[in-house]
């Protein structure tokens, strides 16, 4: 029976990798036995490339031709699920999957599901959440499920480097599963801590198959380059030189935008891919990328698990990532099928920046948590996220989050209904030592990770110990064990020359607002939609706080200084002047403050008489407001604002005018200034400010 199955299942993987004379590799058959003939539930750990999805897929088809039920695949990300529908169909397998990419083909696969006519169902870990596909599809099909799958296994750790709160539903669903349902759950990226704490939640019983991490055709180095702009001068002049196409990854979003535009100035084909990007527009990306139609795509993490590019000639990373794991897992995606492949790590002054606000804002405080349930406990009729924000000064991300970590606690001391959220009578305790502990282990990983910049021993050894490879060998091929750069670590002068220019000039636009937030400016009585004769027009950004362009030098000036440069004058008359507004200003006036009330005007005034322009200071501040920084959401935002300011008249009112200020996050401010000038009969209103107050989305 069992060599019949084998021939069956080799005669499968051939046909679904197109190869008549490939073979399973070590683990791969006998995850697939475990699971028919056992009903085992697996882990399987395997290096990326290694071909989980074959396992899962061969398991399928094998369980289906002998009467068995759908497939249930969880998975994190859509374009994880795509590449695995397209792998599913060469072998015979009848995919769907249910998404929010798709919602009008629902009822559709739901009828089909029923009619078991569906071989596997691919659905993220989100979609658990969602109580219409719990009541009308997973409950039906739940006595029914051949073979229940969780990939990217390690996000059901709390203590995994990648913790997705939603795969905390996984553990109630199995639970309430028949026991003689097989279980499979695969991952590249957990180590022994992680291991144990899945095995804890999927139960004893769990059936762990771990093989060898080493990537042997993966060449590693490690390059320190403090600033932006010589890291951007080394990609500009080494790129080319790489085989193939690849991945670069950053850290935020602006800086994948920012890298990409760049290389796009030096004449390489660059695109930038992350999170809020259109899904049609990503998997064209991801397309393009697929087919070498692009040298490289800059990437947040959003390109990460699941990403399948067997000749991926490269992976580079602009900023080191917070874990040794996240590292691990994205370099793998590089020459899984070729027999060179570059893995380049370069590190920045902004690395620990950036990683330390992660690691600060991965778990809401106390006082956050405390202050919803307070809010969600006293409104007797349920309460919306919006007016939440009206009653607490946080943020709409925070308060989310706050309220999905309690919805997944269990019991839950809160519930949502439609759209409003209502208290349970639940003695709800927040664990501040698992918080503690695991808050720990991050700022351990972000040590390892620096530790792994210096590390004088083998690259991938490093890696795959980090991992708990129970035999982590020296690769023989990295930077370290060769006893020479892979790659050179020099770059030209002219290279950082036009890369600070660069910097200097990647000015931010300023999008206008359009909407009031309800009740938030009675005093002023704004309401509703914003008028367009009140609404600010486009604007724009010097730089960003602190940042390698001109934002050091704006922080200098806010904090150190008490005066900006007139560098920053000359900048900003230079971004002017490329910009042309096309209705030009004929005047110039700034936003005032009672804290600093020198500041603004005098770089205003300076900035005026260099663009040949009268300075009118006709915005008074007429009541004191707390700093628009500690304000964390729109209401709050807007709130703070209303009735503070008032604007004086002056003969050239009729004109188009710049409106400057410092520092710009929320934008209530120019908005609100804007709609007080354009009713005082003003021109157009262009607003401008030397920098923008953010870290940079994450994905």
């Amino acid at each position: 029976m069992t060599s019949i199955l084998k021939e069956q299942a080799l005669f499968l993987l051939r046909q679904a990798l197109n190869n008549p004379t490939a073979n399973f590799r070590d683990g791969q058959w006998e995850a697939v036995e475990e699971l028919l003939l056992n009903k085992s539930r697996l882990l399987v750990v395997q290096r990326t490339g290694w071909g989980k999805s074959l396992v899962y897929f061969l398991a399928t088809r094998l369980l289906r031709d002998q009467g068995g039920g759908c497939t249930l695949l969880i998975s994190p990300l859509l374009a994880l699920m795509r590449n695995q529908i397209t792998a599913a169909q060469r072998i015979g397998v009848k995919a769907e999957t249910i998404n929010s990419s798709n919602p009008d083909d629902w009822r559709f696969i739901e009828t089909k599901l029923l009619a078991n006519q569906v071989d596997i169902l691919l659905i993220s870990p989100e979609r658990l959440a969602n109580e219409d596909f719990r009541d009308n599809i997973l409950l039906p099909l739940s006595q029914k499920i051949g073979l229940f799958v969780v990939d990217e296994a390690h996000c059901i750790s709390d203590w995994g480097h990648d913790f997705r709160p939603d795969y905390r539903r996984i553990v109630r669903i199995l639970q309430a599963l028949p026991q003689n349902i097989p279980v499979l759950t695969t991952t590249a990226t957990a180590n022994n801590r992680v291991v144990d704490d899945i095995k804890t939640q999927l139960g004893e019983n769990l059936r762990i198959s771990r093989g060898d991490l080493t990537r042997k055709s993966l060449r590693l180095q490690n390059i320190y380059l403090p600033s932006q702009a010589a890291r951007l001068a080394w990609l500009a002049q080494h790129l080319p030189q790489l085989p193939g196409s690849g991945i670069i990854y950053a850290l935020t979003v602006r800086d994948a935008q920012r890298v990409a535009d760049w290389l796009k100035t030096q004449n390489i084909n660059a695109k930038a891919y992350y999170g809020d990007v259109d899904p049609e527009i990503r998997i064209g990306l991801e397309d393009e990328l697929l087919n070498n139609k692009i040298k490289v795509l800059v990437a947040t993490t959003a390109l990460g698990m699941g990403f399948d590019k067997p000749d991926l000639g490269f992976v580079i990373h602009y900023q080191r990532p917070g874990s040794v794991v996240h590292y691990y897992q994205q370099v793998g995606r590089a020459g899984r099928a070729v027999e060179t492949a570059y893995g380049i790590l370069l590190s920045g002054d902004e690395d620990d920046e950036i990683t330390n606000y992660f690691i600060n804002t991965a778990f809401p405080p106390q006082r956050h948590t405390e202050e919803v349930l307070a809010v969600i406990n006293s409104a007797e009729n349920g309460i919306s996220v919006n007016q939440i924000e009206q009653q607490i000064n946080l943020s709409q991300g925070q308060i989310n989050k706050v309220l999905k970590l309690l919805s997944l606690e269990f019991p839950t001391p809160v519930t949502k209904r439609n759209t409003n959220w209502y208290a349970n009578p639940v003695n709800y305790q927040i664990d501040h030592q698992k918080i503690a502990e695991i808050t720990q282990i991050r700022r351990n990983e972000q040590q390892r990770m620096a530790d792994y910049m210096q590390s004088q021993k083998c690259l991938m050894a490093f890696l795959a110990a980090e991992l708990d490879d129970p035999n982590p060998a020296e690769c023989g091929k990295c930077a370290v064990c060769l006893s020479k750069p892979l790659l050179p670590e020099n770059f030209s002068d002219e290279l950082v020359n036009q890369a600070i220019l660069y910097l200097r000039r990647s000015n931010q636009i300023i999008e206008p607002r359009k909407k009031w937030i309800k009740e938030s400016l009675t005093n002023y009585g704004f309401s509703g939609n914003i008028k367009e004769n009140l609404r600010a027009e486009e604007g724009r950004i010097l730089s960003l706080w602190g940042d390698a362009g001109w934002g050091e030098l704006v922080k200098k000036g806010k904090y150190r200084d008490n005066h900006f440069d007139d560098a920053l004058v000359q900048a900003t008359f230079e971004m002017i002047q490329r910009w042309k507004p096309q209705a030009f200003p004929t005047w110039v006036t700034c936003v005032p403050s009672l804290n600093r009330p020198e500041l603004v005007p005098d770089f205003a005034k300076r900035l005026a008489e260099k663009l040949g322009l009268p300075f009118k200071p006709v915005v008074r501040k007429i009541r004191p407001t707390l700093l628009q920084k500690q304000m964390n959401n729109s209401y709050q935002q807007a709130h703070n604002l209303d009735g503070s300011f008032a604007i004086d008249y002056w003969e050239g009112m009729s004109g188009n005018v710049f409106l400057i200020d410092d520092i710009v996050d929320s934008r209530w401010t120019f908005t609100v200034i804007a709609a007080l000038l354009r009713n005082a009969r003003s021109g157009l209103v262009y607003p401008v400010a030397l920098a923008l107050n953010s870290l940079g989305q994450s994905d």
